[in-house]
């Protein structure tokens, strides 16, 4: 027993001179600082009324497919940058215009008159703002009846002035 006892004190005496092993910590993270939510974004208007707004290129064309009729607004060649479809199953008009957001103000309006819609987000690639209206909304007689052109404000996106051709209330009377 007299030979373990050496044995054991020369081991403790070893241990004793080895570094003690140091178990890093995390740093602690620092308490997050609360952030207000931003307000939408307004992008700039072009100056002056609406109805003198420069005219946003492009060209108008309507389609037909299963769901109903589509008139599309946008540089030939590209994705459109407005669209109106008729949706016959459901017996709605779906206006949209391109662009990234969440639930915004659509403010359309004609040369008699100015209407404001709530817009959501339609999930689609590229993405697109869009609002439901109803085939008998007595904004699509003013759209139809308006002199040339019509204008499209969503929050946070640039507001544009669009001619009006024979492809949007064609459109329209699809849904009726």
């Amino acid at each position: 027993m007299s030979f373990r006892f050496p044995l054991l004190a020369s081991f403790l005496t070893l241990s004793a001179c080895s570094a003690p092993s140091v178990v890093p910590t995390a740093p602690e993270k620092p308490a997050p600082v609360p952030t207000a939510v931003p307000a939408p974004v307004q992008a700039p208007r072009p100056a002056g009324e609406w109805i003198d707004w420069p005219i946003t290129p492009g060209d108008w064309v309507y389609r037909q497919d299963e769901r109903g009729s589509i008139a599309l607004f946008g540089p030939t060649g590209a994705d459109a940058i407005v669209t109106i479809r008729c949706d016959k199953q459901r017996q709605r008009l779906y206006l949209s215009r391109a662009g990234n957001g969440s639930d915004a103000a659509m403010v359309v309006r004609s040369s008699s008159m100015r209407k404001e819609y709530r817009a959501g987000n339609t999930g689609a690639t590229p993405p697109y703002l869009a609002t439901e209206i109803m085939p008998n909304d007595p904004m699509l007689d003013a759209i139809a009846s308006t002199r040339g052109r019509i204008a499209i404000e969503v929050t946070g996106l640039a507001a544009i002035a669009i001619p009006l051709w024979s492809e949007f209330p064609r459109v329209i009377e699809d849904c009726r």
